[in-house]
């Protein structure tokens, strides 16, 4: 249900005065009252805000040894912490915690891209798997 429908019918039909409805609803009674002379009937869209991180000019790089990485062995992959501080010695001044929030969610977008391959039991019942020689 839409919060400019309950708005409406909440001072329209129920005769419910601003000032409750604002208390009810945690909006101010400012916004409710603008909400309701407008003629539309249409909830108001709001432009998504844009915050940039500490990390973006630093984001590439970041991506650039992820990938890198992927073709290494385990062992020889760069941890969050080795990464943090080669960014700080090229002049990173932000905090460990951001690096590892990007080097997570890297990896959560680029598991949620990537195929899982199907789960074939070797385990059969007799008479179900034969063998010839």
């Amino acid at each position: 249900m839409s919060m400019l429908a309950k708005i409406r019918r909440m001072h329209f039909r129920d005769g419910v005065p601003l000032r409750d409805i604002a208390r009810q609803t945690g909006l101010s009674r400012n916004t409710i009252r603008r909400w309701l002379r407008e003629p539309s009937a249409s909830e108001p869209k709001f432009a998504k805000r844009v915050s940039n991180s500490v990390v973006d000019p630093w984001s590439e790089q970041l991506r650039l040894w992820l990938v890198a990485d992927l073709r290494r062995t385990r062992r020889e992959r760069r941890s969050a912490t080795q990464m943090y501080e080669d960014l700080r010695a090229a002049g990173y001044d932000g905090s460990y915690d951001r690096v590892c929030a990007f080097v997570r969610n890297w990896k959560k977008e680029r598991d949620a891209g990537a195929q899982r391959g199907a789960f074939v039991p070797l385990a059969f019942e007799y008479g179900e798997a034969f063998q010839f020689d």
